[in-house]
């Protein structure tokens, strides 16, 4: 009596990665690139500044914020100024240790900023800000 196996053999042959690298310099590439540039600098910020009360540097620091926001963002932010002496619990939600201190919370990574936001140009960094080309 003969047996017969329903055993598979297995195939020796290689397989191919089909995954496109991101370094690949065609022009594909280089144009989704370009238009994810475009569409994050589209993309509405979401800011929370975090002040103590209507000291000096808590007001410096809000005046700067509208101005580089009016300068660089025309209209794709949203700031929401919270002051700790009225709302001291708020802190924890963005462990806030010094203040003034800037919390951008959208788009993502969070990023944080402390002092009176008068480097214009370390704000933009630290919000990863491209300036508009002229």
């Amino acid at each position: 009596m003969m047996r017969t196996s329903n055993v598979k053999a297995k195939s020796t042959k290689a397989r191919t990665p089909t995954s496109v690298s991101p370094k690949d310099p065609s022009p594909n590439n280089a144009s989704l690139k370009d238009s994810a540039a475009k569409d994050a600098s589209k993309e509405t910020l979401e800011l929370r500044l975090y002040v103590a009360g209507q000291t000096p540097k808590s007001l410096i620091a809000l005046r700067n914020l509208k101005s580089i926001c009016e300068q660089h963002l025309q209209g794709r932010y949203r700031l929401h100024v919270i002051d700790l002496v009225k709302t001291p619990q708020l802190a924890q939600d963005d462990q806030i240790l010094a203040i003034p201190t800037l919390v951008r919370n959208l788009p993502q990574p969070i990023r944080k900023i402390i002092g009176d936001l008068s480097d214009t140009q370390r704000v933009l960094v630290g919000l990863d800000i491209r300036p508009e080309a002229k």
